[in-house]
């Protein structure tokens, strides 16, 4: 086997980084400095930085891919990760060189970091412990990335027009996003619709609809470490881009009928759920979501492994929420139709590798799904949903005989609104953990809303207190507290938050008291 290649990363001089902006600026840009304006100038930045990580990005690709540690995967709907050039400058440790830098060309940093679009993968706490999970894997060092959509829109720009809210199009990609790879080779058919058609025990999935998943690498650097990891993201794709025939025809709009069908999808993130058709393309989204992450998770592990016999001793996938939950019935299919699995092993793997957050106790906020629905854009996972059901409702009989009632509040379909299913209730009943996300909202989790599960799994309840990290929400967002925990407890409080309590040695200092 051929040695890995390498090469003379490029330095972090002040000097060094200011030519690379420049270079950036008219050899990957393609601009005249002189006329530049200030998102190409913090593009051609974001340009220069990106490299002094990438070489340091494909060694932590490669390191996890060599390693025989278990892989962690973050599925979620959202990740919020906010603006990345300055997120970046402070992981290096470069910000102050890149502001010299941009200085001696007439230029300044804060500005700059202003022109820089939030990326419209998120719109709250939900999407931020996402984003702040990825930076913490990755400063950790622990070999692991995150799955979500590469929304076109995001959410949307809110106006105030005689006094009303208008909303209007949130293009996040408008100047582009330097921060991304395509990775143009790494795509995944998802299917929809259809019909199942039973071979004795077997099923076959038939009929279906298509669309392309397509992956979008985005670099997650770890504060202070060369480890970084890689969050994915997923793009809708038509399957064939244009119907010539009707084209030719003069049929302009249903020529590209079905493209546009298709790429709705990852169009907007939440698409407006009033009407019967946004709710059913966000069941689309969430299953476009899951179906490319569990392939993708299959693809890593045979490429590493050469076999799935090992899947749960070597990977571990972790749900933010109800939104990836069809991820479990994707996993299913894909073990028993495609990998020759039986129903018993392909359900204790899930059991092994799911883990579950949980964030809300409402029960009108938590997440189900008509069983027609499902029936029509997903036949073949409402199948497995309902054998999940009857194995649970089983297990639960046997062990709460006299306890009849029970049954119907546990079950994961329920019957007394339009059946539907609780995809909080499939979420519990697979996974092997499910946390809440303070100590007062895990404890009331098992008091009330899953007071039942409580029973049943009384091992599987925990709680992971969420924070947010230090480094954006602190060190970024104000400098001038950072400088003075710096000069009296020191830098370590970037990584070990704990070491804030030693800011009470200092309680009496008047210097220390008037500049916190």
């Amino acid at each position: 086997m051929n040695a890995p290649f390498t090469y003379a990363s490029p330095t972090l001089s002040v000097e060094a980084l200011k030519h690379s902006i420049a270079y950036k600026l008219m050899f990957t840009i393609g601009k005249d400095p002189v006329i530049a304006n200030k998102h190409e100038w913090l593009n051609a930045t974001l340009f220069a930085v990106r490299d002094r990580l990438v070489e340091r990005w494909l060694r932590s690709n490669r390191a996890q891919l060599s390693q025989e540690t278990r892989q962690v995967y973050y599925l979620s709907m959202e990740f919020l990760i906010g603006r990345t050039l300055s997120n970046a400058l402070l992981s290096l440790g470069i910000y102050d060189d890149v502001k010299g830098a941009l200085e001696a060309m007439g230029l300044d940093l804060e500005e700059l970091i202003d022109e820089e679009n939030d990326p419209g993968l998120g719109n709250g706490g939900l999407g931020r412990l996402a984003a702040c999970f990825l930076d913490s894997l990755a400063t950790l060092g622990l070999p692991g990335r995150g799955y979500g959509i590469r929304y076109d829109y995001g959410m949307f720009k809110q106006n105030i027009v005689d006094g009303r809210q208008k909303e209007s199009p949130d293009y996040w990609l408008e100047y582009g996003n330097p921060w991304e790879f395509k990775r143009h080779n790494t795509r995944y058919k998802v299917l929809f619709g259809g019909r199942i058609q039973q071979e004795g025990k077997k099923a076959r999935w038939i009929e279906t609809e298509e669309i392309l998943a397509v992956a979008y690498d985005q670099i997650i650097p770890g504060y202070d470490t060369d480890a970084t990891n890689t969050l994915r993201l997923w793009n809708a794709q038509a399957s064939s881009e244009i119907n010539l025939g009707k084209f030719n025809q003069g049929d302009y709009f249903a020529a590209v009928e079905d493209k546009n069908h298709s790429e709705n999808v990852s169009r907007v993130l939440y698409p407006d759920d009033s009407t019967y058709s946004g709710r059913e393309l966000r069941l689309r989204q969430e299953y476009f979501l899951v179906s490319a992450t569990v392939q993708d998770i299959l693809h890593r592990h045979y490429q590493l492994h050469k076999t799935y016999e090992n899947l749960a001793d070597k990977i571990a996938i972790h749900l933010n929420d109800t939104h990836p939950v069809l991820s479990i019935p994707e996993l299913m299919r894909l073990l028993i139709d495609e990998h020759k699995f039986s129903w018993d092993d392909a359900f204790e793997v899930c059991c092994q590798v799911f883990s579950y957050t949980n964030h809300t106790l409402m029960s009108e906020a938590l997440e189900t799904w008509p069983v027609d629905m499902l029936g029509k854009i997903l036949p073949r996972h409402l199948q497995i949903i309902f054998e999940i059901n009857d194995y649970f409702l089983k297990t639960v009989q046997e062990q709460y005989p006299n306890d009849t009632s029970l049954l119907g509040r546990a079950s994961i379909i329920d019957e007394s609104n339009g059946r539907r299913v609780r995809m909080a209730w499939l979420a519990v009943v697979v996974s092997h953990k499910v946390n809440g996300v303070s100590e007062l909202h895990s404890n009331l989790m098992v008091q009330s809303l899953f007071a039942d599960f409580a029973k049943i799994f009384p091992t599987r309840f925990c709680n992971v207190t969420n924070g947010v990290t230090p480094r954006r929400w602190l060190a970024l967002a104000n400098p001038p507290l950072s400088d003075v925990l710096d000069e009296n407890i020191g830098r370590t409080w970037r990584t070990d938050l704990s070491q804030l309590s030693e800011l009470k040695q200092h309680c009496d200092y008047p210097l220390v008291n008037h500049a916190v």
